[in-house]
């Protein structure tokens, strides 16, 4: 699973997600992609988990880039804590993504496979997707 090797800090705060992509919102590498509609904290099991699902469907030809990653620490507190006493410990990374932002490419393979292959994806995913092809 995809983990940042250092961060600066720990643990950060929630934030807000609002609008639309700014950055990452073009086909840069490949032919196709997999593009989110909405907002979405996509965590490091799920880009795994879509991009086993491309690589299972394409029998591994073509190539495939990821272009979220998850890096930002998600706390939680164990179960049956009382209220109160600080922050909980870090327990997964998240990818905080906005409507517009390409989420996986692919390239060197048919237009069939590569939608479907990308439509397999976006079943793994929290977020609607649509999957475009670069012009």
């Amino acid at each position: 699973m995809l983990v940042p090797k250092r961060v600066k800090y720990r643990k950060v705060q929630r934030g807000m997600m609002k609008g639309t992509a700014h950055a990452g919102t073009r086909i840069s590498f490949g032919e196709f992609g997999l593009v989110a509609l909405g907002m979405a904290q996509i965590t490091s099991r799920q880009i795994e988990a879509a991009r086993r699902a491309i690589t299972h469907f394409t029998a591994r030809g073509g190539r495939v880039w990821i272009r979220i990653f998850p890096d930002k620490p998600i706390t939680k507190k164990p179960p049956e804590v009382r209220m109160g006493s600080g922050k909980g410990d870090v327990f997964e990374y998240v990818a905080p993504v906005k409507a517009g932002r390409v989420l996986f490419e692919m390239g060197g393979i048919s237009k069939e496979i590569a939608f479907q292959a990308l439509r397999l994806a976006a079943y793994k995913l929290p977020v609607k997707t649509r999957i475009v092809e670069k012009l």
